[in-house]
């Protein structure tokens, strides 16, 4: 197995991305959401996200990779859901991100098994950011080591600012080859860290 030198084990990030809206079980108080209302878009729910430096950290090891940037686009329509927790509002279609590193070396970092479930497991607090989650992220990291990362990721909605926030997860490596010198294993439990800004800015997800 080929792998990376530890002075090689900056940051890069895998696609376990927009990736995504956001998956986590539900905890117990995520069962007194009843509703969720989706408004501000259309029947079909196209929107955009966009991310600056988001950072995928190994629990384990503590190797963290960056990307300078990462999209997603998610079909989220309007309309009412029933609790209880966890609620599907819609799926996330697309995940890329760009100029992925460990420290100097670049990694390509592709999304699969799309599309990935966006749900919301907790009430809209009362600064407006409804908790939520992306379930069935499945994401590859290639180059000089190779991974695969799957599971989900979680975080919360801001109704003000427009922005999904991505900081927790149940995140976990398989398929790991090539030159990683014990930075990433096997079994590992990573963290996927990104605040997307959404577009457009009229989409509102309140649930109750």
């Amino acid at each position: 197995m080929r792998k990376f030198s530890r002075t090689a084990a900056g940051t890069a990030v895998t696609g376990a991305a927009f990736i995504a809206a956001i998956g986590l079980a539900a905890s117990p108080a995520s069962a007194a959401v009843s509703s969720v209302v989706v408004s501000g878009r259309s029947s079909t729910g196209a929107v955009t996200a966009t991310a600056s430096a988001p950072t995928l950290t190994d629990n384990t090891t503590g190797t963290k990779l960056t990307c300078t940037s990462a999209a997603a686009s998610a079909s989220i329509p309007n309309g009412t859901h029933a609790g209880p927790a966890p609620v599907k509002v819609g799926t996330i279609t697309a995940a890329t991100w760009n100029t992925c590193k460990l420290n100097s070396i670049t990694f390509s970092v592709t999304s699969n098994s799309l599309p990935w479930n966006v749900n919301i497991t907790n009430v809209t607090d009362a600064s407006g950011n409804t908790p939520g989650s992306l379930t069935g992220v499945v994401a590859k990291l290639s180059g000089l080591c190779t991974a695969t990362i799957t599971g989900s990721v979680t975080g919360h909605y801001s109704n003000s600012t427009h922005t999904l926030v991505i900081d927790n997860g149940t995140l976990t490596v398989s398929g790991v080859s090539g030159l990683c010198l014990g930075l990433i294993n096997n079994g590992d439990s990573v963290t996927y860290k990104a605040n997307y800004v959404v577009t457009p800015s009229t989409l509102a997800i309140n649930a109750s």
